[in-house]
């Protein structure tokens, strides 16, 4: 059997090595922490949404960027100080608005085919992951962005997904506990949330019991290929190893790029920084008072999900600074000011902070393909959708590598390699 090395422990990392265990490959997991969802997926907005398929590549998101370039609370930060990578990135960004409809037409289409293999992957291994089928619900401020919301529906339907308008009255009745004015709302009965790090690691475990040997505490110092073969470096408390494998499947997050640059591709992967609070229901009042419907507030580009009955999750923001992972007051307190504007009866004396780099490619659409070597394969860059995505990605990875390695894989989905 082929031996294939996977690189990364996150969501994505344990999605793919579980689809090329059940295609009978030999896998091996390398992870950099000692334990999977360590980094971006520890502690994000909890959403498999397909209503948030949307691609940024807009002239609208770049004037907002520009707007609020100093401004420090803003949903969209960007630090001015320039370097190589970020101008590439932003440039190859402006290059990709031309194909702003049909990218989020294909990125609904991937997430509404996601929640069958997620779905059936839930039930085969029995995860436990706070798991609500609750939908989500968009809610607008002023009649702007509620028509373009509806332009963007039709995108949606397009890619297979079905989101419909609420009014004001409507949105109370799916969320009682919403406070506020608002013109309008979006509601996807289809949508759903749940915790990542328990799905993650849950699915890890999966995978290893489908024979997947995880490796966790592994600082990968180099990768190189000679076109037939793998051969990753790393750092261990069992000192420094090299190990040879048939192939590689790069979900790295951010650190992809560096990697895939020394396999001979460039995979232009920036890290944007989001933010997270999880609040914990103390008292009765909280509970009764949080959401159980997730929301997504167009405004200010938060996100939330109810984590079982005592833990209401809160994410959002974008912020280009590189990869500084620091958790900044600044960036926090809105997601404090928000919650307790939307819902007063939730106390927030207990609020755990959160920041994690989101891999995003300039189009907002991730890498799934092969790289120039002929084992060398990637998934990776799924920015703020890898819950939502990574089921379906990870199926078609496994297709791919399948296909590639001569391996017999089981009846899935057919779609065509995203690339950069």
């Amino acid at each position: 059997m082929k031996k294939i090395a996977v690189i990364g422990g996150g969501i994505t990392g344990v999605t793919t090595a579980y689809a090329l265990a059940k295609r009978g490959f030999t896998v091996t997991l390398l992870e950099k922490h000692r334990y999977a969802a360590m980094e971006t997926s520890f502690a994000n907005g909890g959403q498999f949404s397909a209503s948030n398929a949307e691609v940024w590549n807009e002239w609208s998101t770049v004037l907002k960027g520009l707007k609020w370039m100093f401004k420090n609370d803003a949903p969209l930060l960007v630090n001015p100080k320039p370097s190589w990578h970020k101008l590439s990135w932003f440039a190859e960004f402006l290059a990709a608005i031309p194909h702003y409809q049909a990218n989020t037409i294909e990125t609904a289409r991937l997430a509404v085919a996601a929640r069958q293999h997620l779905f059936q992957w839930a039930a085969e291994e029995g995860l436990d992951f706070d798991h609500k089928k609750e939908g989500i619900l968009h809610i607008y401020r002023d009649k702007a962005t509620f028509d373009h919301a509806g332009k963007v529906s039709e995108l949606l339907a397009k890619g297979g997904l079905e989101r419909h308008p609420v009014t004001l009255a409507e949105m109370r009745q799916i969320e009682p506990t919403l406070a506020g004015q608002y013109y309008g709302g979006y509601f996807t009965q289809s949508d759903s949330t749940g915790d990542i790090h328990k799905f993650t690691t849950g699915m890890a475990q999966a995978a290893q019991r489908l024979g997947v040997t995880t490796l966790y505490g592994q600082d990968i110092t180099a990768v190189r290929t000679d076109g037939s073969t793998v051969t990753i470096t790393a750092n261990s408390d069992q000192g420094e190893q090299q190990r040879v494998f048939d192939g590689v499947v790069v979900c790295a997050g951010t650190a992809s790029r560096d990697l895939a640059s020394q396999l001979g591709d460039r995979v232009n992967i920036y890290p944007v920084k989001g933010y997270s609070i999880t609040v914990n229901l103390l008292d009765e009042a909280s509970r009764k008072g949080a959401p159980v419907v997730s929301l997504l507030d167009d405004d200010t580009k938060l996100v939330t999900s109810r984590l079982g009955d005592d833990r209401l999750r809160v994410a959002g923001t974008a912020e280009f600074n590189g990869y500084n992972r620091d958790i900044r007051a600044d960036r926090i307190k809105p997601l404090v000011d928000w919650v307790q504007q939307c819902f007063p009866a939730v106390r927030t004396e207990s609020v755990v902070p959160w920041a994690g780099l989101r891999p995003m490619m300039p189009n907002l659409m991730p890498r799934v393909g092969r790289g120039r070597a002929a084992c060398v394969f990637y998934n990776t860059g799924h920015g703020h959708l890898g819950l939502t995505l990574s089921a379906m990605t990870a199926d078609m990875i496994g297709n791919i590598v399948a296909n590639a390695m001569g391996a017999v894989s089981p009846k899935v989905f057919t779609t065509q390699p995203l690339h950069s």
